[in-house]
């Protein structure tokens, strides 16, 4: 089997993530909450023998890929095809607590190479970027059917494209001539939008608005800081979370969350009386986030936006209960 994907951080991760020691001395259960091709979890199940795995991806034809890679494991690695949040917010009762959980918001070379789906403007697709094909509108619905000002702020928003309104009129305008169906057509249209200059930078002047897209399109935003909240509680106390981001505005929902965890006292701001003690739920085994090194950048250039954040679970939630007296 050809692997596509190289897993990013692969040996911080191996390391911040380890299931040694306390309370992982017999055996352990990690989630692998973004299983793609299965390379994290290729490695930790070939470096820790007490680790049993369950992998879940939204994709069904890579998580087919992935159960081939992984299929000389055996009974220590299970599968789920279905959205990270999703299962955490409605954890299987059948299914142990975990005690390490792995988020990789990368998106898998695979969907860019292989999936046929038009994740990349290198080649001509359908333009449909969903990581469950099954769900929801494509992005070339998207294209031929928002408003010019609503999709100027998905471009600006999720791409932080300075462009965002060139673009948009762009593409609204083209759209009236002919629908847009492929990725190079949607990518030529946004080449053609954007000043001359703009066309020769690092990056091809259509990156920001396919990343805004898929994100738009998958929801990747609004499903994450539901994900960690879920996941959080689901994880046992004496756990670990490692979550590695792409872009800044997946890291700030990361770096807000494990913030907040880690604080002293962590009732919502609008509640008057401290009732949870003034104890941190969280620790933080990275104070700031871990950057791949110049040479696995050389060697992988994908990896060259990750970040990786840790945290250890040192406590329940608290729940308050109003008593009727």
């Amino acid at each position: 089997m050809e692997i596509i994907h190289t897993p990013v951080l692969l040996q911080e991760t191996l390391r911040y993530l380890s299931p040694v020691g306390e309370p992982f001395e017999n055996s352990a259960v990690m989630i692998d909450s973004t299983l793609g091709e299965g390379g994290h979890s290729e490695a930790f199940l070939t470096k820790f023998n007490n680790l049993r795995i369950i992998g879940l991806d939204a994709d069904s034809k890579i998580q087919a890929r992935a159960k081939e890679r992984l299929a000389c494991f055996g009974g220590r690695m299970t599968f789920r095809n279905v959205w990270f949040n999703d299962f955490y917010a409605d954890y299987p009762e059948e299914l142990p607590h975990p005690d390490v959980i792995l988020f990789d918001l990368g998106i898998s070379v695979f969907h860019y190479e292989r999936s046929g789906r038009g994740f990349s403007f290198r080649y001509d697709e359908p333009l449909d970027m969903r990581l469950d094909p099954s769900a929801g509108d494509s992005v070339e619905v998207l294209v031929n059917t928002m408003r010019e000002g609503e999709l100027a702020d998905v471009i600006f928003q999720y791409g932080e494209e300075r462009y965002s309104r060139r673009i948009a009129k762009a593409i609204v305008q083209a759209r009236q001539l002919s629908r847009i169906t492929s990725s190079k057509v949607l990518a030529d249209i946004i080449y053609s939008a954007v000043p001359a200059q703009y066309r020769h930078g690092n990056i091809h002047p259509a990156t920001k608005t396919f990343q805004a897209l898929r994100i738009a399109v998958n929801g990747e935003l609004d499903r994450l800081p539901r994900a960690l909240n879920s996941a959080f509680d689901c994880l046992n106390v004496g756990g670990k979370m490692g979550v590695i981001t792409f872009h800044s505005l997946e890291d700030r929902i990361v770096k807000n969350t494990f913030r907040d965890w880690g604080k002293q006292c962590t009732c919502p701001p609008e509640q008057p009386i401290c009732t949870c003690g003034g104890k941190p739920r969280a620790e933080l085994l990275t104070h700031k986030p871990v950057a791949p090194t110049d040479e696995e950048v050389s060697e992988n250039s994908p990896s060259r936006s990750a970040k990786l954040r840790v945290i250890r679970k040192l406590r329940e939630r608290e729940v308050v209960r109003n008593e009727e007296k």
